[in-house]
């Protein structure tokens, strides 16, 4: 996944994005930040290379949030805190891929508007990732609540259209 958006958008990470993918690596396993400055070099076959002078910083500013713990190992783990974050990230990230995948059934005009969503999306999902710790249980309680919502219509929507498409061919 991340090779083919690197593709898209060449060596411009949005801001946003380093932190993002910080959680989601830890999601996986505990890491060093050397390790993830290495699994972020392979992963985007060189064309992204962060440098510890982006990760280690970073790293600090999760562990001051709460979003990851540090071992005597050096060794940083996503905590439950991070663990919510990523998920309601992860669920605004469901919606748009779903919303685009019904624009590119469009043709043409859907590819150009899937790309303009995809980045006024980047810019949006880099904004909220940025500001989730500063929002209060409730604001994070209703952005929850919208996000569910919304894949909730979008669910619905797919199964309408599943159907045209099956009465469509008998």
């Amino acid at each position: 996944m991340i090779s083919e958006w690197l593709s898209r958008v060449g060596s411009a990470i949005p801001r946003g994005f380093s932190r993002q993918y910080i959680l989601s690596l830890l999601k996986e396993h505990p890491m060093t930040g050397k390790e993830i400055i290495d699994k972020a070099t392979v992963q985007s076959g060189g064309r992204w290379k962060p440098s510890p002078g982006l990760i280690y910083p970073l790293l600090g500013r999760l562990l001051d949030e709460g979003l990851v713990s540090e071992d005597k190992d050096g060794r940083y783990a996503i905590t439950r805190k991070g663990l919510e974050i990523t998920s309601d990230l992860e669920s605004f990230g469901s919606i748009i891929h779903k919303q685009i995948d019904v624009m590119m059934r469009v043709g043409n005009v859907g590819k150009l508007m899937a790309m303009d969503l995809i980045d006024r999306v980047i810019t949006i999902g880099s904004a909220l990732s940025s500001n989730l710790e500063s929002m209060t249980q409730e604001e994070r309680n209703k952005y929850r609540e919208f996000l569910r919502s919304e894949l909730k219509k979008l669910d619905e929507q797919q199964a309408t259209d599943a159907a045209r498409e099956k009465a469509d061919v008998e």
